[in-house]
């Protein structure tokens, strides 16, 4: 079952949120309307029958015609639509017939149709309409209505319609807020439990968000937490080697300091000086092993990734212990076919062979072979000896811890470069070997052919 999606989810909320405002505009919209059109009908209805009640065989009698400005029976009362209408009737020669309304009387002439009048002193705006009674043209009637009552009526009529409107954005404003709050739910919830996570402690993220935007993250954070596990595990490890490292050569320096003080032979004296100073130095290079894992460390979170030649590293770091080699008798050498490129932390490699060699140099009789070994094909570098005797492991099998704290700087260097540390089958000639392997390159995409 595929997962759902965020964006589809943020939607139909939003989506929803602006039908339901969108329809209840709709449906306010109509019914005012619908109520308005009511309205206006029925002020026709009343501003017709208001004619009708002045006109007396055939002439308007003012005396009888409804004025909305005087008291009347209920039923009788201006309606809000009833608009004041004035009506002129001449005969086909130009003479008054008959009128009522508060217009003036405008000018007889012929025309017909609708007309914008200015009558009356102070002027005064009239809309008006004409036309004959028939082809004879016996009677012209002409009926006015004030400009500024007709423009009363229409501001009147566009508020009601328009008044649903006002509330319109206001409305959309609160239910997309609602919406859009609820459609983001899923991502308070995954805040709220990434926020929840103890660094030392951490639990993976619960695979309770079902939406694929979510996927992604959630499985990076679950990397994130993992490798953090992992490096602290490792941490909480090589604190307690390295306690236990310098606990046993302290404990001696203390002993034989004790000894010291008391009566003994010289050649006991002797010894006991020289079981002095290798504690001393042993405690030393336990602390040093310290200080360059701190260091790594350091490199690891303040030194960006750059590309490096491990063959030119590894020809420079010889080099520099030619001399130590050459006081001590191995026989130092290089196998390589060329330039070994890949993107790490030069620093941190650098310690990591340092301490490959430094391990071979030590452990090895005067008179062994050391050889550093690449390979850029296999993606591989190697340090391997002719003069120890330990049997070696299967392969893929870690190293034991008790090799030397060295080997847990090499290990944490392969951690920060996602490589492997591990003891391997010596090629022919060599008793001990131990590799550096890195991932491979990613495989560029293939360029089109050209046609």
């Amino acid at each position: 079952m595929a997962g759902r999606s965020l964006l589809h989810h943020l939607l139909g909320w939003t989506l929803g949120a602006l039908a339901l405002v969108w329809a209840t505009f709709i449906v306010v919209g109509f019914a005012t309307g619908v109520h308005e059109a009511d309205e206006l009908t029925d002020g026709h209805l009343a501003s017709v029958a208001g004619l009708q009640a002045a006109l007396h065989d055939g002439h308007f009698d003012a005396s009888t015609r409804p004025d909305p400005g005087h008291d009347m029976p209920e039923d009788l009362k201006s309606h809000d639509y009833q608009q004041s209408m004035s009506v002129v009737v001449w005969d086909g020669e130009g003479r008054l017939l008959t009128s009522t309304g508060d217009a003036p009387l405008p000018t007889f002439d012929r025309r017909t149709g609708f007309a914008d009048l200015t009558l009356g002193n102070p002027p005064e705006r009239w809309r008006s309409f004409s036309r004959w009674d028939g082809p004879e043209q016996t009677r012209k009637i002409t009926v006015m209505l004030s400009v500024e009552e007709r423009d009363d009526l229409a501001w009147d009529i566009a508020l009601q319609v328009a008044s649903p409107g006002l509330w319109v954005m206001p409305a959309i404003a609160v239910a997309l807020g609602l919406a859009v709050r609820r459609g983001l739910k899923p991502l308070h919830d995954l805040s709220r439990d990434v926020l929840g996570l103890d660094v030392q402690r951490a639990q993976p993220l619960a695979a309770r968000h079902p939406h694929e935007e979510f996927k992604g993250v959630v499985d990076a954070i679950n990397t994130l937490v993992g490798r953090q596990q992992a490096a602290l595990a490792r941490e909480r490890q090589l604190a307690s080697e390295l306690a236990h490292e310098l606990r046993t050569p302290l404990a001696s320096i203390a002993l034989h300091a004790r000894g010291l003080q008391g009566e003994m032979a010289q050649e006991e004296r002797r010894d006991s000086l020289q079981r002095l100073e290798d504690e001393a130095v042993h405690a030393g290079q336990v602390v040093q092993q310290l200080l360059t894992l701190a260091r790594a460390s350091r490199a690891e979170m303040n030194e960006a990734v750059r590309p490096c030649d491990l063959d030119a590293l590894a020809r420079q770091l010889l080099a520099d212990y030619a001399q130590r080699a050459l006081e001590s008798g191995h026989d130092l050498g290089l196998d390589s076919a060329g330039p070994f490129l890949l993107q790490g932390h030069a620093l941190l490699l650098e310690l990591a062979l340092r301490n490959l060699l430094d391990n071979a140099l030590g452990h090895t009789a005067a008179g062994s072979r050391v050889e550093v070994q690449l390979d850029a094909q296999a993606r591989w570098v190697q340090v391997c000896d002719d003069g120890a005797t330990q049997p070696c492991p299967p392969p893929g099998q870690r190293f034991n811890a008790g090799l030397g704290l060295g080997h847990r700087v090499v290990e944490k260097v392969a951690a920060i470069h996602d490589a492997r540390f591990e003891r391997v089958p010596p090629p022919p000639g060599f008793s001990t070997c131990y590799r550096l392997s890195f991932p491979p390159l990613p495989e560029l995409p293939e360029e089109p052919a050209a046609a």
